[in-house]
């Protein structure tokens, strides 16, 4: 078997409860020869031990942390294990169908692109609904100041209705949901970055790599589906709620901002919280909404739901994080534990 060229890091993104789902789907759609280092983030105990047990049976590298971790904390961890010319982060709710891999290789290695990213859908993937066909991204100057701006193109759009328009094309940002990055590229730019704890991550990696003189590429005929649906358990919500928590978020902005010279008026990052309270209120508050409407007139149900509960549950997740802080669970990582088999 000749020597892998990728190594795939697999991260938390934001819950637990997807984990063999698509680590399955991974191994089902993967054939090239690959690694795998698994960077589990505090799971619970059940997905701990199915974790361990796939490790074992797969000869994956299991690396474990006891506490939850930002994103590119868990991302760095991984990439210190990287010995193959790529990397390809991967979070772990992500479903990559049949040749994606091999397709994502192929544009690097014709392109010479340090930074390659799929089609990437959302939902389910018989849905063939598009979250991002490629993507936009950079620091304008403006009379007003240093304006930071981003788009995803062809978002909400049936892959049907736009196919013929999907091609291999340089770009500004791909995201983190699945992402392959030449390991060289690090070696100019040093790791990621951990103060971008929750938004962003993708846009700030993309700007240094174009800054560098690197180029980043869309590969449409690679396609990766990050799931959104599916019940929430209750051991996915304490990593969930730190994950969309407004701490997060502010610190992220402050950081981005200063890393990039922008205002405090910068009006895409001041998008950044709203956005977030959405993302976390959508498993708990927009439940509970449609059970409202369904028992009061809109207007009561509205006010009930959206703003009072809305307003309340802004209040219980900064509680929530404080709480969640206090004990310990946010202090340098723990050791690691790594369970390394047939590698």
């Amino acid at each position: 078997m000749s020597e892998p060229l990728v190594t795939i890091v697999v991260v938390p993104r934001e819950r637990f409860s997807v984990t063999r789902r698509a680590l399955e789907a991974l191994y089902a759609s993967t054939p090239r020869p690959f690694r795998l280092v698994y960077v589990d983030g505090g799971s619970p105990a059940r997905i701990r031990r199915y974790l361990a047990a796939e490790a074992r049976s797969r000869g994956f590298e299991l690396v474990r942390t006891e506490r939850h971790l930002v994103p590119n904390e868990a991302r760095n961890i991984g990439l210190r294990r990287v010995r193959t010319r790529y990397v390809v982060f991967i979070d772990n709710d992500a479903i990559p169908a049949p040749g994606w891999l091999e397709r994502m290789v192929e544009c690097a290695e014709e392109t010479g692109a340090w930074v390659v990213g799929p089609l990437y859908l959302v939902g389910e993937p018989d849905r063939q609904e598009i979250h991002m066909a490629a993507g936009d991204a950079g620091i304008e100057e403006r009379p007003e100041g240093r304006r930071f701006f981003e788009r995803h193109r062809f978002t909400g759009k049936r892959l049907d209705e736009v196919r013929e328009h999907l091609a291999r094309t340089p770009c500004g940002q791909v995201e983190f949901h699945c992402m392959l990055v030449r390991a060289t590229a690090f070696e100019r730019l040093g790791p990621l970055d951990e103060a971008m704890m929750n938004m962003a991550e993708h846009s700030d990696l993309c700007l240094l790599v174009r800054h560098a003189g690197g180029e980043v590429y869309f590969e449409p005929t690679a396609t990766v589906t990050y799931i959104t649906s599916g019940r929430f358990r209750w051991s996915d919500y304490r990593y969930f709620l730190r994950r969309w928590s407004e701490a997060w978020t502010d610190a992220t902005v402050a950081h981005f901002r200063a890393k990039w010279a922008l205002g405090a008026d910068d009006p895409v990052t001041a998008s950044f919280r709203p956005f977030v309270t959405a993302q976390r209120q959508f498993p708990t508050i927009d439940r509970v909404q449609r059970a409202l409407d369904r028992l009061l007139s809109w207007r009561m149900s509205r006010w009930l739901g959206r703003d009072v509960l809305g307003r309340l549950e802004i209040r219980v997740n900064r509680w929530w994080v404080r709480v969640d802080q206090a004990r310990g669970d946010h202090g340098p990582i723990a050791p690691v534990v790594s369970h390394r088999a047939g590698l």
